[in-house]
């Protein structure tokens, strides 16, 4: 029998299959009894799975990592697709087959860092592309910068994610310089390129994207700084004198104020016109991809809407399939 896949479920669709474990937790409903939350995965993606009456027996009787046989249904809640589980019992190891669990990254990382490459090249300030370069030519900090998702859930949750959004933003951002001569150019690419760095050591594959110890304690935003401290010194020694003092002030603020507002974890509101053009880059960005992924994940393929969507408190239109008729 074929293994149905995540992204294949359905529905009130039966389930028994085979899936990788990550995120459990123990938690009481309103009644004060216990179910185990989890979130199983696949290569295809990832659903959250319950199984009511649990105790803290069954919690410990599996690790985040392990994998799996889970029997039970698969139900639509609020919009996205979710697992009722009945029964849920550890596989070895020896009896799966890796490739059934290991996600391709979904973006062509090859392509992107050629992009890069480009933007950096048309740099016009010699300190800012040797700055640039001294991260580009990083191969342990490359690998790990073209493997990390931008985001757990929200945008650009993916391997290659987090490239994926940073060259966006760079292209967007060497598209609109023209429009506004009072931003700087290279100014703002080096800070698209630099604005999320932190994320190489706030997120992990543990086997499904989550935050790091640090992640969690400090944040991006805080781990960027001494990276970039790091790479900086690089630089000045490349380059034979140090980095001019002003543009490392800016640079920095618009790393600790790209998220644009305090409520969204920012340090400093956007200052400077290049910091302004960083956050609503970014935040576009964000934004497109999250609509773009809901669309796409949407399970109902039959309608020209999303399911009703609660963190944005609309649907979303997906449009009309080819040949179908107006109303």
């Amino acid at each position: 029998m074929s293994r149905v896949f995540i992204k294949q479920l359905e529905h009130q669709q039966q389930v028994d299959e085979i899936y990788q474990a990550s995120g459990k937790q123990l938690r009481p409903n309103r009644n004060g009894d216990l179910y185990l939350q989890i979130e199983l995965s696949d290569k295809t993606g990832m659903v959250t799975t319950r199984l009511w009456n649990a105790s803290q027996r069954v919690y410990d009787s599996f690790q985040n990592g392990d994998y799996l046989h889970v029997i039970g249904t698969a139900q639509l809640f609020q919009g996205a697709m979710q697992v009722i589980a009945k029964k849920i019992m550890v596989v070895p190891e020896s009896q799966i087959d890796p490739a059934d669990f290991t996600q391709v990254a979904s973006v062509d990382v090859t392509r992107l860092i050629a992009r890069m490459r480009e933007l950096i090249h048309s740099i016009g300030n010699p300190q800012l592309q040797i700055l640039a370069e001294c991260f580009i030519t990083d191969t342990e900090f490359m690998n790990a910068f073209a493997e990390t998702p931008a985001g757990i859930k929200h945008h650009h949750a993916y391997r290659g994610g987090l490239l994926e959004h940073t060259v966006t933003i760079m292209d967007a951002a060497s598209r609109i310089t023209p429009c506004y001569p009072g931003v700087d150019r290279d100014l703002l690419l080096i800070g698209a390129m630099l604005h999320d760095i932190g994320k190489v050591q706030e997120l992990i594959f543990a086997p499904e994207a989550e935050y790091s110890d640090p992640g969690q304690m400090l944040g991006h935003v805080v781990l960027a700084m001494p990276v970039l401290e790091e790479k900086l010194e690089e630089a000045e020694r490349l380059c034979g004198e140090p980095v001019d003092p002003e543009i490392v002030l800016r640079l920095k603020h618009m790393i600790v104020s790209h998220h644009g507002h305090y409520e969204f974890g920012s340090p400093r509101l956007p200052m400077t016109p290049e910091a302004i053009a960083l956050h609503f880059l970014d935040n576009l960005d964000a934004k497109i991809n999250a609509f773009q992924g809901l669309i796409d994940a949407d399970p109902n393929a039959d309608s020209r809407w999303t399911h009703y969507q609660p963190s944005l408190n609309r649907k979303l239109y997906k449009g009309r399939g080819p040949g179908e008729p107006d109303d």
